[in-house]
């Protein structure tokens, strides 16, 4: 099968997948939704969305440019997906694909539902395409040449041990944070608010700590996030919000609430569900110098850039393009280096 053939089979998927995502009552996405209530209908439409429109003959061909597919012998590589937001896995299953290799796919349990009705689809589509997927439905069999696996530290310390002998690209967690110089318009606060809620937060790229200059006023903020006060109908996320602050009413520890997001100065990047973590800075210089000391822990950096710390623009943080790899890691090119 010819690389050619291959985009047009995933362009064709991303028709498909664009005529999905404009029905919100779509019964695929009701499924989903029961199967885990994190993935509500316009959450699994808007993963469909964005899939959609990166999944064109141009976007798939830009992205390729950069890389030498001269290799026609394909590997197998078993990919342990993420569950975590809809359709977070489908990054590395197109990467595979798209490469020629055979993809050998361990679904997410929570990610059951949409992933395999995306990749039942591509097999629908192109039977020549279908020959470079199988499925795993309990234990990896043997047979792979490399593994591609994403999942938590302690995970991670597991795929570290049982993969130490194969070539492997590991993922654990990550973290994205916001730097707020205090000149930001309501438009672009309103926007860090899609950084921050869509998807619940659950996701990787989702910014879950700010960095802000000394004296830093939260009004403005809470005043342009508040078109997110929805959250407050749905059970799980308020579940989440309610038992981190009865923690903090208890302990007696300062915060800040506007009765969906509680806002708590800390070090740490990663903060809880219903909560985001803030640390203030004295200069940019020094702020850099965090974040450069922090590299291995960040997903990406949103806001106006910062010396030589690559940023995105607030609003962005949960539209990555196709060459935008998590952990920064090129799947692309681990996945060429095997074909070698």
């Amino acid at each position: 099968m010819t690389f050619q053939q291959r985009v047009e089979a995933l362009v064709q998927l991303g028709k498909w997948m664009e005529q999905q995502a404009a029905d919100i009552q779509n019964p695929l996405f009701t499924r989903a939704y029961q199967q885990n209530n994190w993935f509500t209908p316009a959450y699994a439409s808007l993963a469909f969305k964005g899939w959609a429109e990166l999944l064109t003959n141009e976007s798939i061909s830009k992205w390729m440019r950069a890389y030498a597919l001269e290799s026609n012998q394909s590997k197998t590589i078993a990919l342990i997906l993420a569950g975590n937001i809809p359709l977070v896995g489908f990054h590395d299953i197109l990467s595979t694909i798209v490469t020629g290799n055979i993809a050998l796919i361990k679904y997410a349990d929570d990610d059951s539902v949409l992933l395999k009705a995306v990749v039942n689809q591509l097999q629908q589509l192109s039977p020549q395409v279908s020959s470079q997927i199988r499925i795993s439905e309990s234990r990896l069999p043997s047979g792979y040449d490399a593994v591609i696996a994403t999942g938590s530290n302690n995970s991670n310390r597991y795929f570290e041990y049982y993969f130490r002998n194969q070539p492997s690209l590991l993922r654990a967690n990550r973290n994205s944070v916001a730097i707020l110089t205090g000149d930001e318009t309501p438009e672009e606060l309103a926007a860090l608010g899609t950084d921050i809620f869509t998807y619940f937060g659950l996701g990787c790229r989702n910014v879950s700590k700010l960095y802000v200059p000394k004296g830093y006023d939260f009004v403005k903020f809470y005043e342009s996030i508040e078109l997110w006060n929805h959250l407050a109908n749905h059970h799980k996320y308020m579940n989440n919000y309610t038992y981190h602050k009865a923690i903090l009413l208890m302990n007696l520890t300062q915060h800040l609430d506007n009765n969906f997001l509680l806002i708590k100065e800390d070090e740490r990047l990663a903060s809880p569900l219903g909560m985001l973590f803030y640390e203030r800075y004295e200069s940019v210089d020094q702020l850099a110098s965090l974040l450069k000391s922090q590299e291995d822990q960040l997903q990406c950096v949103v806001g106006t850039p910062l010396a030589d710390i690559p940023t995105v623009p607030f609003g962005k943080a949960q539209f990555p393009e196709l060459t935008d790899y998590a952990d920064g890691a090129d799947t692309v090119a681990f996945l060429l280096n095997q074909q070698q």
